[in-house]
């Protein structure tokens, strides 16, 4: 086998996350007082006068943001004219869990347009754990409300629906000028998200801040009315039980969404916003941390889920924040 030159998680022109002292420990899994794990990872926070205030790890290396930048991708379909708001618009940005409402509306969503569950290119998936039984289908995959809505784009466009996640379709430049414009990043590398769609590198940095344009830019902002719509109806962007719903009922005019491997972002509607990304990964720490930021902030947050260490079927640790 031929000597490989470059490391094992780098391909050639790949954004890259470094490890090591550089990346800091965020939070410990505690179990019977011995710290057992460690999770590292990578934290931005901006002030409300959007300097950075806090920065732990590579806050400025580009990485994906995975489903975190889903706001900003709903925002690209009302730049290209679709006429969407309310529920529809919060299904647009979100992760859901595939409950019985989140199928319902995304099938909507499609037929009001001409389109069936046919026209989706995301992946079939089951219902999420505690959503409820249901059958498999791409319906219930997290993404398809945001699939949904670019084919909606496309339709009022005119333009071609089956190729809808190429990255040179019209509805995916508008989600790159989109990115862009609110992380002010310019384009760096382009992958392919596990939805299949295209998916933009970009820091931790750029992430805070475009969620802090999302709650301060006006009211007729398209960032803006995603935030507004996400924040009247956040059971559409995740579901019971899940982050980013408990936080946006837990605290009045905050804004969350995370992303797979370890992505949180959150704004606060004074414009104080964070983001964070684990590096291994994991999110069994995401609400502890977006815990802490919080109370470091001086914001209550209650009911966000921890992650409790169990022996036995018994409580015998924790997960707990590291700063």
């Amino acid at each position: 086998m031929p000597e490989r030159t470059e490391p094992l998680n780098e391909a050639p022109g790949a954004p890259r996350v470094v490890p090591g002292p550089a990346v800091p420990v965020l939070a410990e899994v505690v179990r019977s007082g011995v710290v057992e794990s460690r999770h590292r990872g990578s934290l931005v926070l901006l002030g409300a006068d959007g300097r950075v205030a806090w920065a732990l790890g590579e806050v400025a290396e580009p990485f994906f943001p995975r489903s975190s930048n889903k706001p900003m991708q709903a925002a690209a379909v009302l730049r290209a004219g679709l006429p969407l708001g309310g529920e529809r618009l919060a299904l647009a940005a979100a992760s859901h869990a595939g409950a019985e409402i989140h199928q319902r509306l995304a099938g909507r969503m499609l037929a009001e347009h001409g389109l069936t569950q046919a026209a989706l290119r995301c992946p079939e998936s089951a219902p999420n754990f505690g959503a409820g039984p249901g059958p498999r289908g791409r319906l219930a995959m997290n993404c398809s409300g945001k699939h949904a809505s670019w084919l909606a784009a496309s339709v009022v466009n005119g333009w071609p629906v089956a190729d809808y996640l190429d990255p040179e379709h019209p509805m995916q430049r508008f989600v790159r000028e989109t990115v862009v414009e609110y992380t002010g990043e310019p384009e760096t590398a382009v992958g392919v998200d596990g939805c299949g769609a295209p998916l933009l590198a970009l820091s931790l940095t750029g992430l805070a801040r475009a969620f802090r344009a999302a709650v301060l830019n006006g009211p007729g902002d398209p960032l803006r009315r995603v935030a507004d719509a996400m924040r009247a109806h956040p059971e559409y962007v995740g579901g019971e039980g899940r982050l980013d719903t408990v936080l946006m009922r837990a605290v009045p005019g905050l804004l969350a969404k995370g992303g797979a491997e370890g992505v949180q972002a959150v704004a606060l509607p004074d414009g104080r916003a964070f983001a964070f990304k684990v590096e291994d990964g994991s999110a069994r720490a995401s609400g502890v941390l977006a815990a802490r930021v919080l109370a470091a902030l001086g914001v209550d947050a209650p009911g966000v889920p921890g992650a409790p260490v169990l022996g036995g079927g018994e409580p015998v640790g924790e997960v707990r924040a590291a700063f």
